[in-house]
Protein backbone atom coordinates (compact mmCIF):
# COMPACT_ATOMS: atom_id res chain seq x y z
CA UNK A 1 0.00 0.00 0.00
CA UNK A 2 1.37 3.41 -0.92
CA UNK A 3 2.01 6.04 1.74
CA UNK A 4 -0.69 8.20 0.18
CA UNK A 5 -3.31 5.42 0.39
CA UNK A 6 -2.31 4.69 3.96
CA UNK A 7 -2.49 8.37 4.94
CA UNK A 8 -5.93 8.67 3.33
CA UNK A 9 -7.18 5.62 5.26
CA UNK A 10 -5.86 7.04 8.52
CA UNK A 11 -7.41 10.46 7.81
CA UNK A 12 -10.80 8.98 6.92
CA UNK A 13 -10.73 6.59 9.91
CA UNK A 14 -10.00 9.57 12.16
CA UNK A 15 -12.92 11.48 10.63
CA UNK A 16 -15.30 8.52 11.16
CA UNK A 17 -14.13 8.01 14.76
CA UNK A 18 -14.72 11.68 15.57
CA UNK A 19 -18.16 11.62 13.97
CA UNK A 20 -19.07 8.52 15.98
CA UNK A 21 -17.69 10.01 19.19
CA UNK A 22 -19.75 13.16 18.62
CA UNK A 23 -22.89 11.09 17.94
CA UNK A 24 -22.33 9.17 21.18
CA UNK A 25 -21.54 12.23 23.27
CA UNK A 26 -24.10 14.68 21.89
CA UNK A 27 -26.97 12.36 20.99
CA UNK A 28 -26.27 9.24 23.06
CA UNK A 29 -26.46 7.14 19.89
CA UNK A 30 -25.08 3.63 19.91
CA UNK A 31 -23.35 2.08 16.91
CA UNK A 32 -26.63 0.39 16.01
CA UNK A 33 -28.47 3.71 16.13
CA UNK A 34 -25.84 5.38 13.93
CA UNK A 35 -26.19 2.53 11.45
CA UNK A 36 -29.98 2.80 11.47
CA UNK A 37 -30.00 6.59 11.02
CA UNK A 38 -27.34 6.68 8.31
CA UNK A 39 -28.28 3.55 6.38
CA UNK A 40 -24.66 2.39 6.50
CA UNK A 41 -24.13 -1.06 8.01
CA UNK A 42 -22.22 -1.44 11.27
CA UNK A 43 -19.81 -3.72 9.43
CA UNK A 44 -18.98 -0.98 6.93
CA UNK A 45 -18.63 1.64 9.65
CA UNK A 46 -16.32 -0.68 11.61
CA UNK A 47 -14.17 -1.26 8.50
CA UNK A 48 -13.95 2.50 7.99
CA UNK A 49 -12.88 3.01 11.61
CA UNK A 50 -10.16 0.37 11.18
CA UNK A 51 -9.10 1.71 7.78
CA UNK A 52 -9.69 -1.82 6.54
CA UNK A 53 -10.92 -1.61 2.97
CA UNK A 54 -9.54 -2.76 -0.36
CA UNK A 55 -11.25 -0.10 -2.47
CA UNK A 56 -12.37 3.41 -1.58
CA UNK A 57 -15.68 3.82 0.23
CA UNK A 58 -18.61 4.50 -2.09
CA UNK A 59 -19.39 8.21 -2.30
CA UNK A 60 -23.11 7.56 -1.77
CA UNK A 61 -22.42 5.74 1.51
CA UNK A 62 -20.08 8.48 2.69
CA UNK A 63 -22.78 11.07 1.95
CA UNK A 64 -25.45 8.97 3.70
CA UNK A 65 -23.21 8.55 6.76
CA UNK A 66 -22.50 12.27 6.93
CA UNK A 67 -26.07 13.39 6.33
CA UNK A 68 -27.39 10.94 8.93
CA UNK A 69 -25.03 12.49 11.48
CA UNK A 70 -25.51 16.08 10.32
CA UNK A 71 -21.90 16.40 9.18
CA UNK A 72 -20.77 18.20 6.04
CA UNK A 73 -19.70 15.50 3.53
CA UNK A 74 -16.97 17.73 2.13
CA UNK A 75 -15.03 17.09 5.35
CA UNK A 76 -15.16 13.34 4.68
CA UNK A 77 -14.25 13.84 1.03
CA UNK A 78 -11.30 16.01 2.03
CA UNK A 79 -10.09 13.25 4.38
CA UNK A 80 -10.31 10.81 1.48
CA UNK A 81 -8.52 13.25 -0.81
CA UNK A 82 -11.57 13.58 -3.09
CA UNK A 83 -13.23 16.42 -4.86
CA UNK A 84 -16.97 15.73 -4.51
CA UNK A 85 -17.71 16.79 -8.07
CA UNK A 86 -15.04 14.66 -9.71
CA UNK A 87 -14.57 11.82 -7.25
CA UNK A 88 -11.11 10.62 -6.22
CA UNK A 89 -8.39 13.06 -7.17
CA UNK A 90 -5.37 11.99 -9.14
CA UNK A 91 -2.23 11.94 -7.06
CA UNK A 92 -0.38 15.24 -7.36
CA UNK A 93 2.77 15.21 -9.46
CA UNK A 94 5.72 14.97 -7.10
CA UNK A 95 8.23 17.81 -7.24
CA UNK A 96 11.42 17.11 -9.18
CA UNK A 97 13.96 15.14 -7.18
CA UNK A 98 17.13 16.86 -6.07
CA UNK A 99 20.12 15.34 -7.95
CA UNK A 100 22.00 14.68 -4.70
CA UNK A 101 19.03 12.77 -3.28
CA UNK A 102 18.82 10.76 -6.52
CA UNK A 103 22.51 9.89 -6.19
CA UNK A 104 21.97 8.68 -2.63
CA UNK A 105 18.99 6.57 -3.67
CA UNK A 106 21.03 5.00 -6.47
CA UNK A 107 23.77 4.12 -3.97
CA UNK A 108 21.23 2.56 -1.61
CA UNK A 109 20.04 0.14 -4.31
CA UNK A 110 23.45 -0.49 -5.90
CA UNK A 111 24.55 -4.08 -5.14
CA UNK A 112 28.21 -2.97 -5.39
CA UNK A 113 27.88 -0.61 -2.40
CA UNK A 114 28.70 -2.29 0.91
CA UNK A 115 26.07 -2.79 3.62
CA UNK A 116 28.22 -0.68 5.96
CA UNK A 117 28.17 2.24 3.51
CA UNK A 118 24.39 1.88 3.04
CA UNK A 119 24.00 1.89 6.82
CA UNK A 120 25.94 5.16 7.11
CA UNK A 121 23.93 6.77 4.31
CA UNK A 122 20.65 5.80 6.01
CA UNK A 123 21.82 6.98 9.43
CA UNK A 124 22.91 10.33 8.03
CA UNK A 125 19.63 10.79 6.19
CA UNK A 126 17.69 9.82 9.32
CA UNK A 127 19.67 12.30 11.41
CA UNK A 128 19.06 15.13 8.94
CA UNK A 129 15.39 14.29 8.47
CA UNK A 130 14.52 14.34 12.15
CA UNK A 131 16.82 16.95 13.66
CA UNK A 132 15.01 20.00 15.01
CA UNK A 133 14.82 23.03 12.74
CA UNK A 134 16.80 25.95 14.05
CA UNK A 135 14.84 29.12 14.84
CA UNK A 136 15.16 31.80 12.13
CA UNK A 137 17.20 34.16 14.35
CA UNK A 138 19.84 31.43 14.93
CA UNK A 139 20.01 30.56 11.20
CA UNK A 140 20.42 34.24 10.28
CA UNK A 141 23.21 34.77 12.82
CA UNK A 142 25.43 32.42 10.85
CA UNK A 143 24.78 34.37 7.63
CA UNK A 144 25.58 37.72 9.30
CA UNK A 145 28.86 36.46 10.76
CA UNK A 146 30.04 35.15 7.33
Amino acid sequence: MSETASARKIAFATFVRRALDDARAMRAWSGTEVSRRTGVSRQTINRWVRGDWASDPEAERVVAFCEGLGVDPTIAFAALGWDRATGPRAAPTPPPMDPDVEALLRRLVDPNVSDAEKFHIRETIRYLAYRPTLPANVRNRGKQAG
